[in-house]
């Protein structure tokens, strides 16, 4: 919604109505008129949507910065906000220990999460942090950090290993040394951690070293020309998989990247069903979706029969899944973790949650789909339509899971149309082939390769 105009209709008189036990009101007509609400409250409802409106509209990284932290105790909630904020054009970033405050920090354009997301990471160090920061300025380097920190928290104990480990790990430090990596931070821990304990025994019984000297004091050292911190041997960086792990571990959310962020709008061409829109849907037949697998418990019933339950989550939020035997029987070797899948099943609702039950699952990088070439022209077609819809129905088979894709063209844009579920195939090649022999320009894709 977006609100274009106000005009000022002159003001009236409300009255806020009290009754004594019952809110239904019988009208002339004799039709019950439930849960009235008085003018007065109405109308405030009314003025706080605009002001959220107004907020959004104008405002959008600090109304989002200010709604995830309203909600950071939901992960639901805080994921699904994420996802709006990616929809919005708004990156959300891992926190950072030189522009990152308690809460979500907005920052120009972007949001960075908060210290307080990060686990093993206390209070009290988060109070340092903000502490040194506020009194020195922006951190220079790890050395900086830890020799600067324990000083502001006036206790050397107050930034132990665990919290440094968790700060690096997650991404907090990547700014304080570009051209390292967190692998390499992690090395130079142990070292940098003897040397600014080594420091500030000295600092506590009155001694400067040279370096101290030519810096021009201990307090700024850090800031000097020569920095005697050490380091450890040049190292590889880890994995991208493994760092996004240890961001999922420590702040609960895939931040920096997400192993179908890249792929979310062909994923939306074939699956447009979301995890948090589930419940939307249930009672609709067979449904769609792109997730990823995140935890995985087997179960053997009663007639020694194998099956699972499952986790899954995509951009949006997470949902629990049952594959029952029969499909697991089928699809068990599909069913790895971390790996993400297209999946089909039913939904059904059980304790007031949506729940999938799995029937099929396909790796992403396996899934295929037929993208047919439509000029405007032929698109508006009757005859060609009628045509189309009738190649498409002769390669149903008996299990038609191959997503359709139109791509219309007038020569200048290209628009994506998803066909419906009733024009699946069951082959994309053999699909890619009659609808060739009909006229059409069509071929088979693979869904990773899909431009959009």
């Amino acid at each position: 919604m977006k609100i274009v105009g106000r005009q000022l209709v002159g003001w009236q008189a409300v009255y806020d109505i009290g009754v004594a036990r019952d809110h239904n009101f019988l009208l002339a007509n004799g039709a019950i008129a439930a849960n009235c609400f008085n003018k007065s409250h109405s109308t405030a409802y009314g003025y706080v949507t605009y002001q959220t409106a107004f907020l959004k509209a104008n405002f959008p990284v600090e109304y989002m910065a200010a709604l995830l932290t309203a909600n950071s105790g939901d992960q639901d909630k805080v994921q699904r906000y994420i996802a709006t904020c990616l929809s919005m054009g708004i990156e959300v970033l891992p926190p950072d220990v030189n522009h990152s405050d308690i809460d979500f920090t907005p920052v120009g354009q972007k949001i960075l999460f908060g210290l307080s997301a990060v686990r093993n990471v206390g209070q009290g160090v988060i109070a340092a942090i903000l502490q040194a920061r506020a009194e020195g300025g922006t951190f220079q380097s790890l050395a900086d950090f830890c020799e600067r920190v324990p000083r502001a928290g006036g206790d050397s104990r107050i930034l132990n290993r665990r919290a440094l480990e968790s700060l690096i790990a997650c991404g907090a430090m990547d700014s304080l040394h570009p051209q390292r990596n967190r692998n390499q931070l992690m090395q130079d821990l142990p070292l940098v951690l003897e040397w600014a304990q080594g420091r500030a025994k000295d600092r506590a019984v009155g001694q400067v070293n040279l370096f101290d000297m030519l810096a021009g004091g201990s307090n700024n050292e850090s800031k000097g020309s020569y920095d005697p911190a050490p380091s450890a041997p040049p190292v590889d960086d880890l994995p991208d998989a493994e760092k996004l792990r240890q961001e999922k571990d420590l702040l609960g959310f895939y931040v920096s990247n997400h192993p179908l962020k890249d792929i979310h709008r062909p994923a939306a061409m074939i699956a447009p069903i979301s995890l948090a829109d589930l419940e939307q849907h249930t009672g609709q037949g067979v449904v769609s979706v792109i997730a990823l697998l995140t935890a995985l418990k087997a179960i053997t019933t009663k007639r020694g029969e194998r099956m699972a339950i499952v986790q899954l989550e995509d951009l949006t939020g997470q949902a629990e899944a049952v594959v029952f035997p029969k499909a697991y029987e089928r699809i068990h070797g599909q069913l790895q973790l971390d790996h993400r899948l297209l999946l089909w099943g039913t939904l059904e609702m059980r304790d007031d949650r949506p729940q999938l039950l799995i029937e099929d699952a396909e790796p992403l990088e396996e899934v295929k789909l037929v993208l047919v070439d439509l000029p405007v022209e032929q698109a508006g077609d009757i005859q060609a339509q009628s045509r189309l819809s009738e190649v498409l129905k002769q390669q149903a088979g008996e299990m038609p899971k191959v997503p359709v894709v139109v791509k219309v063209t007038d020569g200048y844009h290209a628009q994506y149309v998803r066909l419906g579920p009733q024009f699946r195939v069951e082959d994309a090649d053999r699909a890619r082939h009659a609808l060739t022999s009909a006229g059409f320009q069509a071929q088979a894709s693979e869904l990773l390769s899909l431009k959009l």
